[in-house]
């Protein structure tokens, strides 16, 4: 019994932490509506074209508390730049909002969308 679990364990434990490496993909799927980021990136790409700041802001605000959700979820499964990079692109793209500026918003939103496509690759 003693070879047994000599065995078996060191056996589950790299199957469990290969899993780990490779969830990224599937724990980066949202769970809910509340941690979406891909559509709420969407939404933002729609509210600065129609350059309805305020509105922006405020899903800037709902994609912020998305991004907590996730990462905490695919810290382990993904790069650490990639999400050092995500995390950059939302504080940018939050100065932007504020300026109101078009094309630094849209910039950041697409690099954060991605950065978002390449996390968990």
């Amino acid at each position: 019994m003693r070879r047994i679990l000599i065995r078996i364990i060191p056996l589950i434990t790299l199957a469990l932490f290969t899993f780990i490496m490779l969830s990224g993909n599937i724990l980066k799927r949202p769970l809910g509506e509340d941690d979406d980021i891909v559509g709420s990136i969407d939404d933002i790409i729609e509210a600065v074209n129609k350059d309805a700041w305020y509105e922006a802001n405020d899903m800037l605000q709902g994609l912020e508390r998305a991004w907590k959700k996730v990462v905490s979820r695919v810290q382990f499964g993904s790069e650490r730049d990639e999400i050092n990079r995500l995390t950059t692109c939302i504080a940018r793209l939050q100065g932007a909002i504020s300026a109101k500026d078009r094309s630094g918003a849209l910039m950041e939103l697409y690099e954060a969308h991605n950065h978002w496509v390449e996390l968990g690759n």
